[in-house]
Order: C-alpha cells, then sequence, then structure tokens
C-alpha cells in the first residue's frame, strides 16, 4: 500500500477515442500511487481536432453522484477540473468543493476554453464568465495563454508578451481569485524564449520557466501537463519545481512520440508511464 496515496477527483470530459482529457489523466495519477475517481461532465465521441464529433452534457448524472458520494462519506484530497459543458455544472462543482473543504484539500483548475488565441468550436463569452466564477475555488489554476488573455480581457489575440505584460496577465487573474497561477504555452517578446509564467502564493515570488518547442500538436497535453502537476503538488513538491516536474516529463513524451503518423489520437500514455519513473 502507497502511504502517500491520495483520494484524488477528476472532473472533466470523457472521450470515446483519443489520450484526452480524462483518458489522458487517469494513467498518470494512477501510475503515481494515487486512488483516481472520476465524474464526467460530458461525454465526447473523439476529439475536436477530427472536424466532426458529438458530445452527451451529463449534468444530470453529476448531480445524482455528488448525491451518492455524499450518503457514502466519500472524501477526497486533490479536486482537479478541466472541461465543462455549461453553467449549471460550474454551480454544481463550487458547492461540492465547499462541502469537500478541509485542511490540506487541493484544488486545481484548467480553464479550458481555447487555444492559439481563439476559444474552440461552441465556446463563447458565457463560458469565459463561468471559468471566471470557477477559478476564484482554485488554489492553483493552469490556463494557456489564450484562456488567460480571454479570461481576464488582456491582450487578446497575442502569442507573445513581455515580462511586464505577462506578470500584469498573471495579477489579473489572481485578482479573480484563485491562489496560484501557472500560464503554460506563452512566448517572451523580450527573448523570444517559449516559457511558462507563474506565481507561487505559498512564497509569494512570480516565476518564469522557458522550454524547448518541439513542433509537434497532440491533443491532451495539456491535461498530461495537469496530472503531473497535481501529482508533484501531492508529494509537497514546491509549485515552480512541479511545474519544471511537469514540463520535462511532456516534453520527454511528445519526442517519445513525435513519429507517431496519427497525431489526433494523443500521446499514448501507458506506453510510455516510465517516463514518469525517472
Amino acid at each position: 500500500m502507497n502511504n502517500n496515496s491520495k483520494n484524488i477527483l477528476i472532473i472533466n470530459d470523457m472521450p470515446g477515442y483519443s489520450k484526452v482529457a480524462m483518458a489522458a489523466m487517469l494513467p498518470i495519477l494512477s501510475h503515481m500511487g494515487h486512488s483516481v475517481y472520476n465524474l464526467p461532465t460530458a461525454l465526447v465521441s473523439n476529439t475536436l481536432d477530427y472536424g466532426k464529433f458529438t458530445i452527451l452534457d451529463t449534468t444530470d448524472y453529476m448531480e445524482k453522484t455528488i448525491e451518492v458520494w455524499h450518503q457514502l462519506g466519500f472524501q477526497f484530497d486533490c479536486i482537479t477540473t478541466g472541461f465543462l459543458a455549461s453553467a449549471k455544472q460550474v454551480d454544481i462543482i463550487r458547492r461540492f468543493i465547499e462541502s469537500q473543504k478541509k485542511e490540506g484539500l487541493l484544488v486545481m483548475t484548467d480553464p479550458i476554453m481555447g487555444d492559439d488565441g481563439s476559444l474552440y468550436n461552441g465556446v463563447g463569452e458565457d463560458t469565459v464568465e463561468n471559468m471566471r466564477r470557477l477559478i476564484g475555488v482554485a488554489d492553483v489554476i493552469v490556463p494557456n495563454l489564450t484562456e488567460a488573455e480571454f479570461l481576464t480581457g488582456l491582450y487578446r489575440g497575442r502569442a507573445e508578451l513581455t515580462a511586464a505584460q505577462a506578470r500584469e496577465v498573471v495579477d489579473a487573474l489572481r485578482a479573480f481569485g484563485p491562489r496560484s497561477v501557472v500560464v503554460t504555452s506563452g512566448q517572451d517578446a523580450d527573448t523570444g524564449e517559449h516559457t511558462v509564467w507563474g506565481y507561487d502564493h505559498r512564497t509569494d515570488a512570480y516565476f518564469n520557466i522557458p522550454y524547448r518547442l518541439i513542433r509537434v500538436h497532440f491533443p491532451g497535453t495539456g491535461d498530461m501537463f495537469s496530472a503531473v502537476l497535481v501529482g508533484e503538488l501531492l508529494r509537497g513538491k514546491p509549485l515552480q519545481t512541479a511545474v519544471k516536474r511537469a514540463m520535462d516529463v511532456l516534453e520527454k513524451l511528445v519526442f517519445l512520440e513525435q513519429d507517431e503518423l496519427e497525431k489526433n489520437k494523443g500521446i499514448r500514455i501507458e506506453k510510455f508511464l516510465d517516463v514518469l519513473n525517472d
């Protein structure tokens, strides 16, 4: 039995195909020795990258499941949230997080809405507003730069920010209520380096960590980043150390899978779980 095992709840969509969202996070957190529960916000036929997809909203199931879990007395050490299908789901999750509040509970939110300067198909300003409400109850949020810009209204569509602009975005995100902030997939306008910007509330310190960009696209890499980050934080690692570890793991995974022809199926994470042991 792993003495460091935690009860982790993943609230995210469940894909019928592709290693994204819940399908990407479950293997990682299970491999790290945790008891993983899942609460799907939607069933999605496949990643949106294929151009055709269908989505089943599971809000009713979420409400009934939470009611049963309350009756069973289930308690969680960590709750991590990703894709949400409606404003009602935001309310459900906020209430559930409040009901689980205890010393040491870690809440991480990935406000999944868009990338590459624009929102995903079917995502509008109402979703942005819903996410603003959700990030306010999080200990750590991990938006990419596009999502950070839409949440704050600052520098929308910009792929590069100066260090001062990046701090402005980070502070604007902090104003919504999250304790710590990690902005992924940015580029420093001063140096040209691809970088992750962040703020750690425990040390009251800002940080930026450059990374090597491998020019291939796999859906689900953000979910894998989030899973490794959560796992490292639950081990007691400082935020900046945990972020660097998640970045290193993702770089290895992308490198190992980069020659796979069908990128839309995502990284076959079960094949490379040994990377987590390095």
